[in-house]
């Protein structure tokens, strides 16, 4: 090994090239790459708020489901807005139909979030401000307790302090788009438990579930027994829609024939009566009103509390309510209008594709650099440098988990391809130097990297700047793209740009 050799080696733009190659290496290997859904599978749902809406409200859906569907632990959600009605979720990864129900039942269950009290409204959505994850403590053999704490606004919890004072047990009711100025026709059974004190805690003296969603909602509840149509369309004369709730389904046709909005909601085999009114109200709850928040003194920290036979039950109990408060609530609901998996198994195909395509495409560049300048010492290093740039892109993909997709892709062919141009940059510089004095060459050498380097850095900046206004300001699949391609920008002006002018200094002689 010659003094050169070792001098290059011992460089420290190129020993830092090779320890991040060897650290994606590492990385790639012990944390394998995720891919989006048009490569992995997944599901797409077509999600429609129920009137249209302007910009602004539709960024607000967005943004809410978007922190939604991120507390259920799937990792690749891209979210876009279409017109003013339509909204098109994709999570990859998914492939059981029941994955698929539950993220409909979170999407579906957008609708304003309230907290009720006695029959009146202490707060929504907006005044959640910050919530906790949740606290789960095995209190004996079969016994587990949980917590979601969460910090309330100042009005609500002084509004809710003056409702609850002396009134220690009494229920705390949650809930998640309940049927507002609605009409609830259901069954004897189920009317007679929604008037009973079965929802009310420690309290059998607070008013009922009945009464107070009436008072809070302006709910009316009619308990079916074969009454006519015209009959329940006189009842539902100033409401907003029906709710038909475990009664006769033909009583749907006669209604919305008369003109109204009229919703079915079937019991489920097995569900029992009271799960099937939480479900119909978008309840959670009620909560018993602990010693320490029914003293008339406002609390802005405050928790939810419950209890579970095992710590699984726990822990889905907890994060089922973490979810809804973590959430926020929307300003309009959403109704899933159509949903369809996508196959992994062309995915598959496509990652082989990929990798032959890959492989083609670096043969080619080692071509055409090599018949542009007819040397192979300036080829196989360019080449090379490409494949290092892909190597350390995927590596950092896999670091921070970002799931790859088509764009994501795209963007690192992008970003290679301003790389190859940015290496010619810097090997016609090279060659367009005199070969004189040892002192006036090595002058030379820095005066034309120095151009090289200003036309590269000049590139890299006009490319980030642009692929910037996409991270920023474009949503879904676009980020992918704009996020590969900086990406692939920085670690080449960074990296792999100033090793490959060591090796070509080198190679050519010129050091």
């Amino acid at each position: 090994m010659n003094r050169r050799t070792k001098k290059l080696l011992k460089n420290w733009r190129v020993i830092f090239l090779i320890i991040v190659l060897a650290g994606s290496i590492i990385t790639l290997a012990l944390r394998p790459l995720t891919f989006g859904i048009d490569i992995a599978g997944g599901v797409a749902l077509v999600a429609q708020t129920e009137h249209p809406v302007d910009a602004q409200t539709m960024q607000l859906v967005t943004d809410s489901l978007q922190k939604r569907l991120n507390t259920l632990g799937v990792k690749e959600i891209t979210i876009e807005a279409q017109g003013n009605q339509i909204v098109l979720i994709k999570v990859a990864n998914v492939s059981s139909e029941e994955q698929a129900n539950q993220i409909k039942s979170v999407i579906e269950s957008q609708g304003v979030f309230y907290m009720e009290f006695d029959g009146v409204i202490f707060g929504t959505g907006k005044d959640v401000v910050r919530v906790d994850p949740p606290n789960i403590r095995q209190l004996g053999p079969q016994s587990y307790q949980w917590n979601v704490p969460f910090t309330i606004t100042k009005a609500s919890a002084e509004k809710f302090a003056k409702l609850a004072k002396g009134k220690a047990g009494w229920p705390v009711d949650m809930f998640l788009d309940p049927p507002v100025n609605s009409l609830l026709v259901v069954s004897g059974d189920v009317y007679k438990l929604m008037n009973s004190s079965a929802f009310n805690s420690n309290a059998p003296q607070a008013m009922t579930l009945l009464e107070r969603i009436t008072k809070a909602f302006n709910v009316s509840v009619l308990a079916y027994s074969n009454q006519s149509a015209d009959e329940v369309a006189k009842l539902a004369q100033g409401k907003v829609d029906v709710v038909l709730v475990d009664v006769p389904q033909n009583l749907q046709t006669e209604l919305e024939s008369k003109g109204l909005k009229v919703r079915y909601v079937p019991r489920i085999e097995g569900e029992s009566d009271e799960a099937l009114v939480t479900r119909v109200l978008g309840l959670y709850g009620p909560y018993a009103v602990g010693e320490d928040l029914a003293n008339g003194i406002p609390h802005t920290s405050v928790q939810i509390s419950g209890s579970a036979p095992d710590r699984i039950t726990a822990s889905d109990e907890a994060n089922r309510i973490y979810t809804v408060l973590k959430s926020g609530s929307l300003p309009v609901k959403l109704t899933v209008v159509g949903m369809e998996f996508i196959s992994p198994r062309l995915g598959e195909d496509f990652k082989v594709q990929a990798l032959y395509a890959g492989l083609a495409a670096l043969l080619t560049v080692l071509l055409i650099i090599y018949f542009h300048y007819r040397n192979w010492r300036i080829a196989v290093p360019v080449a090379s440098t490409s494949l290092f740039e892909v190597i350390i892109i995927l590596g950092v993909a896999a670091l921070i988990g970002w799931n790859l997709d088509l764009p994501s892709i795209a963007g690192i062919v992008a970003a290679i391809g301003t790389g190859v141009d940015q290496q010619v940059v810097i090997t016609d510089e090279l060659l367009s130097g005199e070969r004189s004095t040892r002192i006036t060459r090595r002058s030379s050498v820095i005066k034309r990297m120095g151009r090289a380097f200003f036309v590269i850095f000049a590139s890299a900046a006009t490319t980030i700047a642009a692929m910037s206004f996409l991270l920023v300001y474009f949503v879904g699949t676009l980020k992918g793209f704009a996020f590969t391609t900086i990406l692939g920008v920085l670690i080449g002006i960074f990296i792999t740009r100033p090793a490959y002018a060591e090796i070509a200094k080198y190679l050519l002689g010129e050091e």
